[in-house]
């Protein structure tokens, strides 16, 4: 196990869940405000499907509605890429984070697993 899976299963437990660590090949939509280090980070996770990991990331304070809003990524890419949100993405299905410097809250979401 890696000390990345390792910090993931660790955050999972804290919260009582089980852990559903995305494949490293499969995709994540992340905005270039993200991977530019933009504040606060938030995430959220729909239902895994087709090579995606369900995961989608921005930054800041609005989710836009704009369909190139996020850019597709493999997980991998992320290590180098925006290494502050891989604790977080073995958190299953409904799950959301959002973090600041000094802030962190992570709570499920119901709303994310009906289409």
């Amino acid at each position: 196990m890696t000390e990345v899976e390792e910090i993931q299963r660790s955050l999972c437990a804290r919260y009582g869940v089980a852990p559903m660590v995305p494949e490293e090949t499969f995709k994540i939509g992340v905005t270039r405000g993200a991977l530019n280090g933009g504040r606060p980070l938030n995430g959220l996770r729909h239902p895994p499907d087709d090579g995606t990991t369900g995961w989608f990331v921005w930054s800041g304070t609005e989710l836009s509605e704009d369909p190139n809003f996020f850019k597709p990524f493999h997980l991998y890419h992320l290590h180098e890429m925006c290494p502050a949100i891989l604790p977080y993405l073995a958190l299953p299905s409904g799950w959301r984070f959002l973090i600041a410097d000094d802030h962190e809250d992570v709570w499920f979401d119901a709303a994310l697993l009906t289409t």
